[in-house]
């Protein structure tokens, strides 16, 4: 009896790209390898830390930028490293481990792909190559530069660094040069356009790290690009652009005038709190950097926890309250461990206290009955809470899992209204950890440019772990009380959320940058972030208030 040999589905090796720098334009294809990949081959730009934000915990990174001395890997290094790692990736059960081969920006332009790809059809590995978003038309893009447009009908892309490169190709005036290339082959290059025969008037523009909130565009002409480079040179990788289209960006730059642009905001929370707050700041044109302040733990003594967790599968409740998305987790926890899932709420009446807690909860696929009409708070959540009444309500007991330092607001607010209350302590919530010695320094220095604060417990932990933020830091507030705690503590308040919402907060803060970029306009000023301004300048600002 003759046997048929399978061929194996899963492709041995994917060649993705990176995309331009920004991580959030990587395709959704290129994501979900990603997350699949036994073994990742990483580039020269698109590194670990870009790694870290899609793939799973523990995958083996393989480096192809640099060798073991630090030097630039060849292409033809890079395409036996591919397959020599394929080779070693194959699983003990005959089946094909995934390796993805991340590439810089879009894998079929200038990154080699020709002679990986077909050293891995030499070896019979099967392969797959996703196409990325490639720098030759995003920067430009991110920049307010469109590659066509009304007297630019054609596109040449050109690498600074190729020596058989024909300049004379683009010295048209209806063409749009787009010139690939380091802070020193870039320039090189634009000379040699110019003597090509490209007309010296012809505008530039030149931008670096594109994409990202440290982008930067410079505007000139093809005849004084050196001199422009002489006083203020570049660095890294640049995209240049030379035609008629660059005339637009003043139109059209809306990635470099987003409120917050290049600002660096410190968002004192856990990671998993804070995604949320930090996706917006990105939409805004921000980075931030997460530093919690509270360790979440558990009850010190779970056998209460575990009663209150029975009662609520025995009936024992008509509403449970949650008071923050950490007392869902803890509760979610608990049902895991006991075996349960969301049918136990079956009849169960739901508070949440805010907009945060209750995706929490339909996260879990629960939609709480109650949450506050107006203050998002423990007292908008009385206002809101029906009083008990022995005729329409046949249970009087309400579960509050809450954190062991939580007030006695809920608990005598709902007493009063008749309502038997069994307050568990959930979690502890204990302040964490200081942050490294730099994050610490860049927080006393000056080098955030702004702070949220989402509750009174963050300032004060924030200053008690890290110490206090720089007069030249902008303070962001999620709510009055907040604002109180912030100023005990000799801060000053900039910006005050116009409801107890991490999203309200960031848009806050988003207006704040607005005024400061009219403020400096009207000026004629150049915008400076807050991390840029003398912090004399600040103390005279407060001082004349």
């Amino acid at each position: 009896m003759s046997t048929t040999k399978t061929r194996k589905t899963l492709p041995q090796v994917a060649f993705i790209g990176s995309g331009p720098g920004d991580p959030s334009l990587i395709t959704v294809r290129a994501a979900k390898l990603l997350r699949a990949a036994d073994v990742i081959i990483i580039d020269q730009i698109a590194r670990e830390d870009f790694v870290a934000e899609f793939a799973r915990e523990g995958v083996e990174i393989v480096d192809a930028g640099h060798g073991e001395t630090g030097q630039t890997l060849t292409t033809a290094s890079r395409a036996k490293l591919v397959v020599r790692t394929a080779k070693a990736a194959a699983r003990a059960d005959d089946t094909a481990g995934l390796v993805v081969r991340l590439m810089d920006g879009d894998p079929a332009t200038f990154n080699g792909l020709a002679e990986e790809s077909v050293a891995c059809h030499k070896a019979d590995i099967a392969f797959e190559i996703v196409p990325g978003v490639s720098a030759v038309s995003a920067v430009p893009s991110y920049a307010g530069i469109p590659l066509v447009g009304s007297g630019a009908r054609t596109v040449h892309v050109l690498s600074a660094a190729d020596d058989k490169t024909d300049w004379s190709s683009a010295v048209a005036n209806d063409a749009t040069a787009v010139v690939l290339g380091t802070a020193e082959s870039v320039p090189a290059g634009l000379a040699k356009l110019l003597a090509a025969g490209r007309s010296a008037e012809t505008p530039v523009s030149l931008s670096t790290e594109g994409t990202t909130i440290r982008q930067a565009t410079r505007v000139t002409t093809l005849g004084e690009v050196a001199g422009a480079l002489k006083s203020q040179p570049l660095t890294g990788q640049v995209v240049a652009v030379v035609g008629s289209v660059v005339g637009l960006r003043e139109q059209l730059s809306w990635w470099e005038t987003k409120p917050l642009f290049g600002w660096n905001v410190l968002v004192p929370r856990t990671k998993e709190q804070s995604g949320t707050m930090t996706d917006r700041l990105a939409s805004h044109g921000a980075a931030s950097d997460v530093v919690p302040t509270i360790s979440v733990e558990p009850p010190r003594t779970p056998q209460q926890m575990e009663r209150a967790i029975k009662g609520l599968v025995t009936g024992r409740y008509e509403w449970i309250g949650f008071t923050s998305a950490n007392a869902v987790r803890a509760v979610r926890e608990k049902f895991v461990e006991f075996g349960l899932d969301a049918r136990a709420f079956a009849g169960l009446k739901i508070a949440a206290v805010g907009g945060v807690t209750a995706e929490s909860l339909r996260e879990w696929g629960l939609e709480p009955d109650l949450v506050p009409s107006n203050e998002q708070s423990a007292k908008g959540l009385l206002e809101d809470w029906p009083p008990y009444d022995d005729v329409l309500d046949p249970i009087n007991r309400v579960f509050l899992p809450r954190a062991d330092i939580a007030t006695d607001t809920l608990v005598a607010g709902l007493q009063d209204m008749g309502w038997e209350v069994d307050d568990v302590t959930a979690y502890r919530t204990v302040r964490a950890a200081p942050p490294a010695p730099e994050v610490r320094e860049a927080i006393k220095t000056g080098k955030f440019d702004a702070v949220c604060f989402t509750s009174s417990s963050t300032v004060r932990n924030l200053v008690g772990i890290a110490g206090k933020p720089h007069a030249t830091t902008v303070i962001a507030c999620i709510g009055p009380a907040t604002a109180k705690t912030a100023e005990e503590h000799g801060l000053r308040v900039d910006v005050l959320a116009a409801e107890p919402s991490a999203e309200a907060l960031v848009e806050a803060l988003a207006d704040y940058g607005r005024g400061l970029a009219l403020t400096a306009a009207e000026n004629g000023d150049q915008v400076r972030r807050p991390s840029e301004r003398k912090a004399s300048s600040r103390r005279k600002a407060k001082a004349s208030r």
